[in-house]
């Protein structure tokens, strides 16, 4: 069951706070099979274990908002031990750059797909963070517009569960 500072993904947005917020989710819709590369969303009741941010690109949000550093990547490679975590530059193995040059990344928040004890191929990465444009896929992560997504921000805490049903 939902609680009031749970994030729910419906057919019409994601509901927080009682509002509902436009957003898009994975290009291959909502799993419950959920692997590396499919581009789903991954059904199921997620904790929010975390935020980064962009310290030269926008103020930090929560108190808790970890900033992102130009050499912070997020390990994708299943072979790779650190799987699912954030690694640093430069790292061999496959990985997501979290600084980008576009501002998708700007503000991210993390969920516990998968993390911390990854099982390799399930997936890594299943962010909320800001879409390209309205309508547009993402890999698997929930996007929403900035102005959204900043607007929410705030009012997440370490009790704010994302529940894709």
């Amino acid at each position: 069951m939902a609680g009031l500072n749970d994030m729910v993904l419906t057919p019409t947005g994601l509901r927080f706070g009682g509002q509902t917020y436009p957003c898009t989710i994975g290009k291959g819709g909502v799993s419950s099979t959920k692997r590396e590369g499919d581009g789903a969303t991954p059904r199921g009741t997620h904790r929010i274990v975390g935020m980064l941010f962009r310290p030269d690109r926008i103020t930090q949000p929560v108190d808790w908002a970890v900033p992102i550093g130009p050499g912070d990547l997020w390990s994708d490679d299943p072979t790779d031990r650190a799987y699912n975590t954030l690694v640093r530059a430069p790292y061999p193995h496959s990985h997501e750059a979290l600084r980008r040059a576009d501002p998708l990344y700007d503000l991210v928040l993390l969920t516990d797909w998968n993390w911390p004890d990854a099982v390799a191929g399930r997936g890594s990465a299943i962010f909320i963070h800001q879409w390209r444009r309205a309508g547009y896929p993402t890999e698997g992560c929930i996007a929403l517009s900035r102005t959204n997504l900043h607007a929410i921000a705030p009012k997440i805490t370490k009790s704010t569960r994302l529940i894709v049903p």
